[in-house]
């Protein structure tokens, strides 16, 4: 009982704190307005506190995406208009890959291997799958913003994806929205200055969705490469 306990504490833990979270609408705080308001104040702790700044910084980060609070996106921006790059985008990736890292650990610890002992032949057949090709479903995954990211970190837990399979590939497949993102957000400065509105859509141009496809489609290749080949032989 108390080992059952143990196992799915972790997940227990987050689904509370996610509904604290949701129930007291702190994650609205989260705002372009809010930004603007006090985007002076923010860049002057910064200044005066330049080690604990980026380390509430990081924490902030890896608390929403653990938590899997809307914002993300936000926190990116926030994150390129306070710190210079490259550091912005090494603050993300830290703050990203740590919570995307919990959350997984914490649902593969509650529902991966109990899970897959009640399984179909269905569910296995598709963690066979998955797991030949881990490496390639999860850049893709995360080069092509198609799903939730909160989704993204739970499917390797269920189809009980290594830890470091997971880490590095979600450290990679971020990577380039990681950049656009805090570039986007260095330019925060001047758009406060000129009273001009801020667009995502001018952000997440078709030229950067093109990258990203591109960039999807890439990490497939391997897939669609060894299907070939297995017809072939």
């Amino acid at each position: 009982m108390k080992q059952r306990i143990k196992r799915f504490l972790p997940i227990i833990l987050i689904a509370i704190l996610m509904g604290i979270v949701y129930a007291t609408g702190i994650y609205r705080d989260l705002s372009f307005q809010n930004l603007k308001a006090y985007h002076s104040d923010l860049l002057l702790y910064v200044s005066k506190h330049p080690i604990a700044a980026p380390v509430i910084y990081i924490i902030v980060y890896i608390v929403a995406t653990a938590l899997s609070i809307p914002g993300g996106l936000f926190l990116s921006l926030i994150g390129g208009f306070l710190f210079p790059i490259p550091l912005s985008t090494l603050y993300v990736l830290i703050g990203a890959t740590t919570g995307a890292t919990l959350l997984f650990l914490s649902a593969r610890s509650a529902l991966g291997e109990k899970l897959f002992q009640k399984a179909g032949p269905k569910l296995k057949k598709m963690e066979k799958g998955f797991k030949e090709n881990a490496v390639s479903y999860l850049l893709f995954l995360r080069f092509v913003p198609l799903f939730p990211f909160w989704l993204v970190n739970l499917a390797p837990a269920v189809f009980n994806v290594k830890l470091r399979t997971f880490i590095w590939t979600t450290l990679v497949g971020i990577l380039p929205g990681a950049y656009v993102f805090t570039q986007a957000g260095e330019g925060l400065g001047a758009i406060f200055q000129s009273q001009g509105s801020l667009s995502l859509d001018a952000i997440f141009n078709i030229k950067v969705k093109i990258a990203l496809i591109a960039l999807g489609i890439f990490a497939l290749i391997p897939i669609v490469a060894k299907k070939i080949r297995g017809k072939n032989a």
